[in-house]
């Protein structure tokens, strides 16, 4: 299957239900757009909606929906997306996930701060762990 075989290296770290669902959004675009940068992105929305980013592997989303605007919006939305964090989480669940990361000074960010500091955290740790 070619969908597991270029599967990212965030998803394969991930549950196997996250790599389940990357997989059948993957082959299901694949077969309405053809192989390419359309069918990826297209598994990668799949994830989004169930899953979260939380260092360099995916995690079960506590409700299941869009994560930010650009998912909430389309494809043809000018919205920027939060790279896999949840930005339509709670500021409380939001302040967990980045006492998770060990992020310093997140008591005094604001929601969006949040946002960013935890996608710059989670891309960190994803480089981190493909040099390993």
């Amino acid at each position: 299957m070619p969908a597991r075989e270029d599967m990212p290296s965030t998803i394969a770290r991930s549950p196997k239900k996250a790599q389940d669902t990357y997989v059948k959004a993957h082959d299901s675009a694949v077969e309405q757009y053809g192989e390419g940068e359309r069918a990826h992105r297209t598994a990668f929305s799949a994830v989004k909606h169930s899953f979260e980013k939380v260092g360099d592997r995916w995690e079960p989303k506590a409700k299941k929906g869009p994560s930010d605007a650009k998912a909430a919006g389309g494809r043809d939305t000018k919205a920027e997306t939060a790279g896999g964090v949840d930005a339509n989480a709670s500021k409380a669940h939001l302040m967990d996930l980045a006492k998770r990361l060990d992020i310093s000074g997140r008591s005094r960010m604001t929601k969006p701060e949040l946002v960013e500091a935890i996608q710059k955290a989670n891309d960190s740790s994803t480089r981190k762990a493909r040099r390993k």
